[in-house]
């Protein structure tokens, strides 16, 4: 079982430049805009540890099942 790093790297950098991002949307007064990029990173993120989440299931299913 391999533990893949680049996963949390990639989200931990997703996370900063949305940050970064709406920092400055907002620092322009378009705070609309701001909450709308945060709300599609979250999203982002969330179908990405979806994915990790089913390869650890399955991963659970292979040991514990035999198959």
């Amino acid at each position: 079982m391999n533990m893949d790093v680049s996963a949390i790297f990639q989200i931990a950098g997703i996370g900063i430049i949305i940050a970064m991002i709406h920092t400055v949307l907002k620092q322009m007064g378009k705070e609309d805009m701001a909450h709308w990029v945060t709300l599609i990173g979250f999203v982002v993120v969330l179908f990405m540890v979806i994915r990790l989440l089913n390869e650890l299931f399955q991963e659970i299913k292979t040991i514990f099942l035999f198959q």
